[in-house]
């Protein structure tokens, strides 16, 4: 799926452009349902009507909300509908296997079976934001949208279906039908995607490989060294991996006339927890605030309400991620480590020097990826020993190795986790600026594109959320 999703922004993106521009202005949205359900199509054909039917189901929906707006009980009623319905087309893809699994243990239960369906691509996120419509649309932040093309074109949107970043449907009411476009946007736009493909091909991808090496070792045999240098891989890996991808979106929409919400706030340079996860997945951060945090009361009921209210949030936020225990448990651990910033930990960190608190943010926030990136909860704990001298030994020939062997590629990692590239780009007078864009721009298609023709690994690891 990767490959030919990859294939088909190569190959097809110049003339879906090409198509775009030359259509007229009231056909443009038309373009982008066709193509983003082709896109779609292409790795997943036979979801294609699992898609549709969650367009027209949540257009339905919206205009029977908006129908009934007056009688606050009964959209109450339609909105707890319209949830309930993306929420059930959620699980059963989803989790209806899992939960099976577990409730196979009770002998009552045992002749339970799975479905083995497998996960259609990118539905947390579109069921995600089919939600948000309704919702949206109930509390008057966006108006009922009527033309069904329209609405499907923000639903199977191609740039950001399969991995993000999440649109919240006020966000773009506007833009759907009302956007415009410009040569500087457009051009803006190939340089962000370009800057998100090199984050991805070039970075994650060759992080990753160290990952790999470590993740598939029997944790016996894992030194500390091995062990802490394979987690730094993967918070490496999955930073720039997804963070490539949500600029890659970010990118193609600007070439659309769209402005998307950005992702990534280089959450590495966080001194907190709780500083970390603003600037991390900012938008399904967003989203469960707006949607789960503030309704359940947010920080508004007292200290004791707004702790149980982290805690459900990150339970959902971990479980979001994916049909496994070690997600939730991450959730959960993420919960605590805000809990306790809520109660004290934060003003502590504020009067503490920042080298402290960026130690302390990096040293939990890199824990927390063993617990993310390991599925099986008996490896991730002994990962997670060894990490701490529980496997064997602190370091071996073998750590060298592997660290000479990715050495060089360090300081490029820590230099793109920060805005240092950034503001020294900024620096630059404007037509200097202009120039480098252009070329940088041009070297990181060239070789991004040589990369993916000669490499065989290539993973998104976000799709399978």
């Amino acid at each position: 799926m990767v490959f030919s999703s990859l294939t088909f922004l190569f190959v097809y993106l110049p003339i879906t452009l090409a198509v775009y521009y030359l259509a007229p202005l009231k056909a443009r949205n038309l373009v982008l349902l066709l193509v983003s359900l082709l896109f779609y199509g292409w790795g997943e054909p036979v979801y294609i009507a699992v898609m549709t039917a969650s367009v027209a189901i949540n257009y339905a929906y919206g205009l029977l909300v908006e129908k009934h707006r007056a009688n606050d009980k009964k959209a109450r009623r339609i909105v707890l509908s319209s949830v309930l319905f993306n929420l059930a087309l959620l699980f059963f893809f989803k989790y209806f296997d899992f939960a099976v699994e577990n409730l196979r243990r009770i002998p009552m239960l045992s002749g339970l079976r799975p479905l083995g369906l497998t996960l259609p691509i990118g539905i947390s996120f579109y069921t995600f934001q089919t939600m948000s419509y309704t919702i949206d649309v109930y509390r008057g932040q966006a108006r009922a949208q009527r033309n069904i093309v329209t609405f499907g074109a923000f639903v199977t949107l191609f740039p950001q279906l399969i991995a993000g970043p999440i649109l919240q449907y006020r966000d773009l009411d506007r833009q759907l039908t009302d956007r415009t476009h410009s040569a500087d946007q457009f051009a803006s736009g190939v340089e962000i995607f370009c800057v998100g493909l090199a984050k991805k091909v070039l970075l994650a991808n060759s992080i990753g490989s160290l990952w790999d090496v470590y993740k598939a070792m029997n944790p016996a045999s894992l030194t500390a060294l091995g062990a802490w240098m394979g987690v730094i891989a993967f918070s490496f890996q999955i930073y720039f991996d997804f963070s490539g991808y949500s600029d890659m979106a970010v990118g193609l929409g600007r070439m659309f006339g769209f402005e998307f919400m950005r992702n990534f706030n280089y959450p590495y340079i966080s001194r907190s927890i709780t500083e970390f996860w603003r600037r991390w997945h900012i938008s399904l951060g967003s989203w469960f605030r707006n949607y789960v945090y503030i309704p359940l009361g947010g920080n508004r009921r007292g200290v004791r309400r707004q702790l149980f209210n982290i805690l459900v949030v990150w339970a959902a936020t971990g479980f979001w991620h994916g049909a496994s225990w070690n997600f939730l448990l991450w959730g959960l651990y993420f919960a605590c480590l805000l809990m306790l910033e809520k109660l004290f930990l934060l003003k502590w960190l504020e009067r503490a020097p920042r080298v402290l608190g960026h130690v302390y943010a990096l040293f939990f926030i890199v824990l927390g990826w063993a617990l993310f990136g390991l599925e099986d909860l008996g490896q991730c704990a002994a990962y997670v020993s060894a990490m701490f001298g529980g496997g064997a030994g602190l370091w071996s020939a073998a750590d060298g190795y592997q660290l000479s062997n990715y050495l060089m590629l360090l300081p490029a990692l820590v230099i793109g986790s920060t805005p240092l590239a950034a503001q020294l780009f900024s620096r630059l007078s404007p037509r200097a600026r202009g120039g480098a864009a252009l070329v940088l721009s041009a070297l990181a298609l060239a070789v991004c594109t040589a990369y993916l023709v000669d490499a065989t690994y290539n993973p998104f690891l976000y799709f399978r959320f």
